[in-house]
C-alpha cells in the first residue's frame, strides 16, 4: 500500500532525519510500534536511551507510517505544557508532536472504549493558524493576530506503552506524544485578537466526567502562562506554521485515565464568548 504523506509531514521528516547526529529507531522497531498502535496493543518504547534529536527523527518516520491509517498531518501538538503533566513524566519543558486529519471527531460523539492501549483524557484547546506571519510573533497578543479561530478540544491520547516500559520525554516524543483521537467543539472566530488574547489568559477551564462531577479545574494561564505561548514554543522547537494548521496547545491540568471518567467527558471554558463546552461519551466495546 502506498503511504500518504502531506507536504507538511514530508518537510518535518526531512528536517528531523537530516538533523546532525540523529539516530532514528530502526525501521523494524517503528513498524512494530505502528502495528501495535493500530491494534491498540501495549507496545515497546521507541527512543529509550536516545536524545531528543533522535526522538524527533523517530517521530517523523512514525508519522509517515501512521498517516496510512490516520490520514495526513494537519497540524501540531504541544504536550506536557502544564506543571502537573511535566512533574508526572520528569520533564522540564514541553514536548512536540503532530495532529492527523482522521483523529478529529465532532462534539457530542460517542466513541467505543477503550480507543487505545492506554487511553487518557485531557482538557485542551486548538488554535487555527490564519497566516504564516505567526512565525514571527513574540507575544501571545501577536500570536492571536494570526489565529483565525479557537476550538474547544478534548484530546484523547494513547500513552501506548506496556507496563514497565520507560515513559520519558524522549519516548513520549518518539511516539508522537500519543496522538490518537480528539473531539473538536464549535469554532470561535477571532474577531478581536487583543480581546481574545486577554480572554484566553484569564478563562477558567473545567473537566467533568460522565456523571457531571468535576475532575480538574485550571485557568488559561496553566498552559505555559498563556495558551498562545504553545505556538511560540513549537516555533522555537523547529515548527514552521502555515495557514490552516491546527495547534493543540496542551493539557489544562493532569491527564486522566479514561477508566476514571465514568463514561464520558465535558470540558467548559468560562470566560470565552458564550462559555462554550465540548463533550464526548464513551461506550464499552464489544
Amino acid at each position: 500500500m502506498r503511504q500518504v504523506v502531506t507536504a507538511a509531514a514530508a518537510a518535518l521528516m526531512a528536517m528531523l532525519a537530516g538533523a546532525a547526529g540523529a539516530d532514528c529507531a530502526r525501521e523494524e522497531a517503528i513498524a512494530r510500534f505502528a502495528k501495535d498502535y493500530l491494534a491498540k496493543q501495549p507496545t515497546e518504547a521507541l527512543g529509550a536511551g536516545g536524545s531528543m534529536v533522535d526522538a524527533l527523527c523517530t517521530q517523523g518516520r512514525l508519522a509517515e507510517a501512521l498517516s496510512v491509517e490516520f490520514g495526513p498531518v494537519i497540524g501540531y501538538k504541544a504536550g506536557l505544557t502544564s506543571a502537573p503533566a511535566q512533574e508526572r513524566f520528569g520533564a522540564t519543558e514541553p514536548v512536540r508532536g503532530v495532529l492527523y486529519r482522521d483523529m478529529m471527531r465532532e462534539s457530542g460523539v460517542t466513541l467505543e472504549a477503550p480507543w487505545g492501549a492506554v487511553p487518557m483524557v485531557e482538557a485542551d484547546l486548538v488554535l487555527e493558524i490564519r497566516d504564516s506571519a505567526v512565525n514571527a510573533a513574540t507575544t501571545p497578543a501577536e500570536v492571536m493576530q494570526y489565529v483565525s479561530a479557537v476550538y474547544p478540544f478534548i484530546e484523547l491520547p494513547d500513552l501506548a506503552l506496556a507496563e514497565g516500559q520507560p515513559m520519558t520525554p524522549e519516548t513520549i516524543t518518539a511516539m508522537g506524544v500519543g496522538a490518537r483521537l480528539g473531539v473538536l467543539g464549535a469554532a470561535i472566530p477571532v474577531e478581536d485578537a487583543e480581546a481574545m488574547a486577554t480572554m484566553l489568559g484569564v478563562m477558567q477551564v473545567e473537566l467533568r466526567d460522565g456523571t457531571g462531577a468535576v475532575v480538574a479545574q485550571a485557568p488559561g494561564a496553566a498552559v505555559l502562562g498563556h495558551p498562545a505561548e504553545s505556538v511560540m514554543w513549537l516555533h522555537d522547537a523547529g515548527v514552521t506554521f502555515k495557514a490552516g494548521d491546527l495547534v493543540s496547545v496542551g493539557s489544562f491540568g493532569p491527564l486522566v485515565p479514561a477508566a476514571k471518567m465514568q463514561g464520558g467527558a465535558t470540558v467548559s471554558y468560562s470566560g470565552l464568548p458564550g462559555d462554550p463546552e465540548v463533550s464526548v461519551q464513551f461506550a464499552p466495546g464489544s
